[in-house]
């Protein structure tokens, strides 16, 4: 399942997904990971997490890359149950018109995988055009 957070900036995305996190970790059985942009949150998430920052990684320049970074944690980890990734169009060459090959990417990688991934988006759910809803759930 990919969940969905939606809005512009300053609508407490980032807030609420930290919240949802740190929750999600004092449930869990497995590991959850936090990818961010930069380092800026890290304490104020679950130590138990694994956060990863992206800014760390100069080579996550598109979604190709951003898929197969995602592929190489989950590659590192059966134990995952949730990825959370937070500002995806934070980054500088990801679009808002590569949201629909992500997000079916992401659905399919969440359905392979049975991991849960949480997606925060700077945008709307009307400005999404031609995003595939079905299999997302949109949680704000």
């Amino acid at each position: 399942m990919v969940k969905l957070l939606l809005g512009h900036k300053g609508s407490g995305k980032t807030k609420s997904m930290i919240d949802m996190a740190n929750d999600t970790v004092a449930k869990a059985d497995g590991h959850i990971i936090f990818l961010n942009k930069n380092h800026r949150y890290t304490y104020e998430l679950n130590h138990e997490l694994r956060v990863i920052s992206t800014e760390d990684y100069d080579d996550l320049t598109n979604i190709d890359e951003f898929i197969g970074f995602i592929f190489g944690i989950i590659s590192s980890d059966y134990d995952i149950e949730t990825i959370f990734i937070d500002g995806i169009l934070k980054h500088d060459d990801v679009a808002l018109g590569d949201m629909p090959e992500f997000l079916g990417r992401l659905k399919g990688i969440a359905a392979k995988y049975e991991i849960e991934i949480v997606v925060s988006l700077g945008a709307e759910k009307e400005e999404l055009i031609g995003v595939d809803f079905e299999g997302c759930e949109i949680v704000n």
